[in-house]
């Protein structure tokens, strides 16, 4: 999960380089779409992927709607909101996946890790705001806010039901599906913008953009998140969404931007101690491992 924490936090930064090349639905669309075509030949070759039958397609279905879901209402949202605002709301999805695991899973948290997921949160908030409380009440929370605070509740609905309703299959397997199926549901959602994109348009840049977020930050993460899940738990792999505040400043440094100011630093202090606490124990609180069949 560090690996993919490392890897999904990159996305921010290479999305918000290609951003304005390409509509953000068409963009997820291909980026899944590439994802997919991607990964068929390991599936086919490891395991013979063969048709789904309907009750599995409508678990992947359910999984890959909830994730995608995800993703058009945060552009919608993200017409009427501003960025700092959306990267508040979103350290609620660890909190909220926690909630969803123990209604349907009996995931058993304990005070110790609900008190550390709510001060990493803190933490996350305070590295958002690059350590400068003074601009917290200036936040002005509209309609976009309201709405990605609905895609928020899908996302925390997204990996309490891959442990939901995995069912021992290979994991190369389900992820396959649920990418497929979310190239179905991004493609009802793109369907009237398709027409309007003009492919020939789009720069050799953007392409390679989208190439490193469907191998990297779509095909991997989603794999080595789905693939987490099964054996650390859905809160345990959310709590790790809050890595991503801290490792995206990292990374600004590494591509030559200035470090974050020094006041940042106890918002990441924060969030480590607290990932140590969220990740302690693993066994009592998720219970005995299912074993998985050739994964």
């Amino acid at each position: 999960m560090l690996v993919a924490a490392g890897l999904g936090s990159t996305s921010f930064t290479v999305g918000k380089a290609i951003a304005d090349t390409i509509d953000p639905v068409i963009l997820t669309l291909v980026r899944f779409c590439l994802a997919t075509l991607f990964f068929y030949p390991y599936v086919q070759k490891k395991h013979g992927l063969k048709r789904p039958s309907l009750s599995s397609l409508g678990r992947y279905s359910m999984v890959s709607f909830a994730l995608t879901a995800f993703f058009v209402l945060m552009f919608v949202a993200l017409r009427y909101t501003s960025a700092i605002n959306t990267g508040v709301i979103f350290t609620l999805v660890p909190g909220i996946s926690g909630i969803y695991s123990i209604v349907l899973l009996h995931e058993r948290l304990g005070r110790n890790r609900l008190i550390a997921l709510f001060l990493a949160m803190l933490g996350a908030i305070w590295v958002i705001f690059r350590g400068d409380p003074s601009q917290m009440p200036a936040l002005q929370f509209n309609q976009g806010d309201l709405i990605f605070f609905g895609a928020c509740l899908l996302m925390g609905l997204y990996t309490p039901l891959v442990k939901l309703l995995y069912r021992g299959e290979p994991m190369p397997v389900m992820t396959f599906w649920i990418l497929a199926t979310s190239c179905g549901w991004l493609a009802l959602a793109a369907a009237p913008r398709i027409p309007a994109t003009n492919w020939s348009d789009i720069a050799w840049s953007t392409w390679a953009g989208i190439l490193y977020l469907a191998i990297f930050c779509t095909l991997i993460t989603f794999f080595l998140s789905q693939w987490s899940t099964i054996r650390l738990g859905p809160t345990r792999v959310m709590a790790y969404s809050y890595l991503y505040p801290p490792l995206i400043l990292l990374m600004d440094w590494a591509l030559g931007h200035p470090l974050p100011p020094i006041r940042t630093l106890p918002g990441i202090v924060l969030i480590g101690l607290t990932m140590v606490i969220v990740q302690h124990n693993a066994d009592k609180s998720t219970g005995k491992k299912r074993p998985l069949k050739n994964s």
